[in-house]
C-alpha cells in the first residue's frame, strides 16, 4: 500500500489509468484483488516503494498477469539489492528498476558523516547475509 501515492502521482502526471492490487482478494463484497480499471491486454508498470525480497510486488505482478494484463516491469523507489530479490525477479521473468539502493544510501551516509566506517562495514555484512546475526556484534 505504500506505493499507492507514488503510483497515483505517476498515473496523474502521465494521464494514465491506475489500479491497486491487494495482497489477497477481499473477503467480502465482490472479492476483488484488483481495484480499478483493468483491461485484458493492457500494458502495466507496477509501482512499488521498497523491494526487499521481491515477494509482494511479484505477487501483484502475477495477479495482474492472471487478469490479462501485460506487465512491462516494476519501478520502485528503493531496493536493498538482495540476491534473493534478483533471483526472484529473474525467475519470474520480470524486469525492475529503482531510483536508488542500499549501497548508494550507505555510501552517501558514510560520505555525509552520518555513519562511521565501522557502521558501513556492519551494514555491508548485513547485506551479505541478512539472516545471520553476526553483524550485531
Amino acid at each position: 500500500t505504500a506505493g499507492i501515492p507514488h503510483a497515483a502521482r505517476a498515473a496523474d502526471r502521465l494521464s494514465l489509468p491506475m489500479c491497486y492490487v491487494r495482497s489477497k482478494p477481499k473477503a467480502h463484497g465482490k472479492g476483488n484483488q484488483i481495484e480499478g480499471a483493468v483491461v485484458k491486454g493492457q500494458k502495466v508498470v507496477v509501482i512499488e516503494d521498497l523491494i526487499s525480497t521481491g515477494g509482494s510486488v511479484l505477487e501483484a505482478a502475477a495477479a495482474l498477469t492472471e487478469a490479462g494484463c501485460e506487465v512491462l516491469g516494476v519501478a520502485a523507489i528503493f531496493t536493498y539489492g538482495l540476491p534473493k530479490a534478483a533471483a526472484a525477479f529473474s525467475e519470474a521473468g520480470v524486469e525492475y528498476h529503482t531510483l536508488t539502493d542500499y549501497d548508494t544510501l550507505t555510501e552517501a551516509a558514510l560520505a555525509g558523516g552520518y555513519i562511521t566506517e565501522q557502521d558501513a562495514a556492519k551494514l555491508k555484512e548485513w547485506k551479505a547475509d541478512p539472516e545471520s546475526k553476526s553483524w550485531m556484534n
